[in-house]
């Protein structure tokens, strides 16, 4: 197998793929990419078992074969060659040498027969949507996914799929993120699938933002989109999502209207003298005035005013301020719209004329 290429031609490949690799493995090989060559193209694949990603380029090969690599090795070295500058990979009996100008690395290797690969058959589900569209989806709600949560369907994200459209829903029991998008799907019946949280990262991180259609095929028990040149396998999360239509408050009698980027900022220098442990913020609602408030066991004090658009009785609510500043940062509106009942209550906040097609909900803390 050699292969002649140069720097600028793999390395994107080389990053997008690698990234699913973990740095701690059950088995050695899965330490490994497997790269393979015919017919003046270079596939790279990577997994961890449960995310496997695979993106081609093109290449001048010489002779085509497969072998496995060090993924992280062989990512530093390309990294650190130098621009411009062609490229020679060939295997040798078991070892792969990289040659570059005057520079030579010589890898161990690994057979490429022991590489495991994930199936990737054409799913029961197809939607179809635009790369840009699709990733402003999981930058809305990614944030809201729960982490080694022990309610293991949390640590992910439930893709609810309808004739129509598709709707991204993700909570850790203390925030939910929902956010539709239209899709060309071919379905008759609403379907749900948990994706889980790596999958929802290198899938984020695959996408362009380009106007060009993302394909995805969902199974039973798999998901795989198609962007571009790169295909994401992965497994999906084996559980049943909670009612997440129970957690969104119906109808809320109070409603505040405030600038995003006013209520970020004032955020911001507030929770500068928040209790270090719990994060906390007051925010108490008068008509026509918000004011911010933090204190922390030093007895460090911290208050800001804004003027909003808010008529109804005073009402004071306590929160997680990081919860706050993560939906705040996502909002893509001058204006967010507030929505509660009273102190204790669940709050909805929502861009200005987003409707229900972005809900965010944060819940009380008592402070």
């Amino acid at each position: 197998m050699q292969i002649l290429t140069d720097k600028e031609s793999l390395m994107p490949v080389l990053s997008r793929v690698a990234g699913v690799v973990e740095r701690r493995q059950t088995l050695p090989v899965l330490g490994n990419l497997l790269v393979t060559a015919t017919d003046q193209l270079v596939e790279i694949v990577g997994t961890d078992l449960e995310v496997e990603i695979r993106s081609r380029v093109p290449a001048r090969v010489q002779s085509p074969g497969e072998i496995t690599v060090p993924a992280k090795k062989l990512v530093d070295i390309w990294r650190a060659l130098p621009e411009g500058i062609e490229v020679s990979f060939k295997v040798e009996k078991d070892r792969a040498l990289i040659r570059a100008g005057r520079s030579r690395f010589a890898l161990s290797t690994l057979p490429a027969r022991d590489f495991p690969l994930m199936e990737g058959g054409a799913g029961e589900v197809r939607i179809e949507l635009g790369q840009r569209q699709l990733k402003s989806v999981l930058d809305r709600t990614a944030f809201a996914m729960a982490h080694q949560d022990v309610r293991y369907y949390l640590n992910g994200l439930l893709l609810e799929v309808h004739p129509d459209r598709i709707v991204a829903v993700a909570t850790d029991g203390h925030r939910l993120a929902k956010v539709e998008a239209d899709a060309r799907v071919d379905i008759e019946e609403v379907r749900q699938a948990i994706l889980p949280r790596k999958t929802v990262i290198e899938l984020a991180r695959l996408l362009a933002g380009s106007e060009s259609a993302v394909q995805i095929d969902l199974s039973e028990k798999g998901f795989r989109a198609v962007v571009d040149d790169t295909v994401l396998t992965s497994k999906l999360v084996d559980g049943r999502y909670p009612d997440y239509g129970r957690v969104i408050p119906l109808r809320s009698e109070k409603v505040a209207e405030v600038s995003r980027e006013g209520l970020r900022q004032a955020l911001l220098r507030t929770s500068i003298l928040s209790n270090e442990k719990y994060r906390g913020v007051r925010l108490e609602f008068e008509p026509g005035n918000l004011r911010v408030q933090a204190n922390n066991p030093e007895q460090d004090e911290a208050e800001e005013e804004l003027e909003i658009g808010y008529a109804s009785e005073p009402t004071g609510l306590g929160f997680n301020v990081a919860y706050l500043l993560d939906v705040l940062n996502v909002l893509g509106t001058e204006e967010v719209h507030l929505a509660f009942s009273d102190g204790n209550s669940s709050t909805v906040l929502s861009g200005g004329g987003s409707g229900e097609r972005e809900v965010f909900v944060v819940m009380p803390l008592r402070l």
